[in-house]
């Protein structure tokens, strides 16, 4: 794995997916939450990888986690293209450093102010595809639109607890 240089007079090289050693670059990743994703699969833990994979994500009060993601290791990516970020590699991964820095200073609130958030930052920071309107309901919602499971298993990881439930209440109801 290379890694991602931050001053503009060194090139960026941008690292190859493994998923084997969980890095994927340019990436939004996303992973289920216990509980809430049993009942709301749309819902879950989001990070955002610089170029060379490695895993950024607000993972609690204060704590911007580095290549450890709170809920477990990605079930979900959806690639970015860091040439869409203005300014370029050297940019995106700048911003990710950024909105890190700034989260790690910030208490976590599961509504307003969470994972979503926190990239969102980064791509605001970025102007990633000329835009800095990022959010974590649009981010929640593209997520589910270009999101690619990691493997069939993260698919399964996402999806069984919830088929398990929504199976449960509708063999209750057919029953009563």
């Amino acid at each position: 794995m290379s890694e991602s240089a931050s001053s503009p007079e060194s090139p960026v090289i941008i690292g190859k997916m493994d998923q084997r050693h969980h890095r994927y670059p340019c990436c939004i990743v996303w992973t289920p939450l216990p509980l809430l994703t049993w009942f709301l699969p749309f819902i879950g833990h989001m990070g955002i990888a610089y170029t060379s994979g490695v895993i950024r994500d607000f993972a609690g009060p204060y704590f911007v986690s580095e290549d450890n993601m709170a809920f477990g290791w990605p079930t979900k990516y959806w690639m970015l293209d860091p040439y869409r970020a203005h300014g370029g590699p050297a940019a995106f991964d700048n911003s990710i450093q950024l909105a890190s820095q700034e989260y790690q200073g910030r208490m976590h609130n599961l509504f307003c102010d969470n994972c979503h958030s926190h990239v969102a930052m980064a791509l605001n920071l970025m102007h990633y595809d000329g835009s800095s309107h990022w959010n974590m309901v649009k981010l929640c919602f593209l997520m589910l639109i270009h999101g690619k499971y990691v493997s069939f298993m993260g698919f399964i990881k996402t999806w069984l607890p919830f088929l398990f439930i929504a199976g449960g209440i509708v063999a209750l109801v057919l029953l009563v």
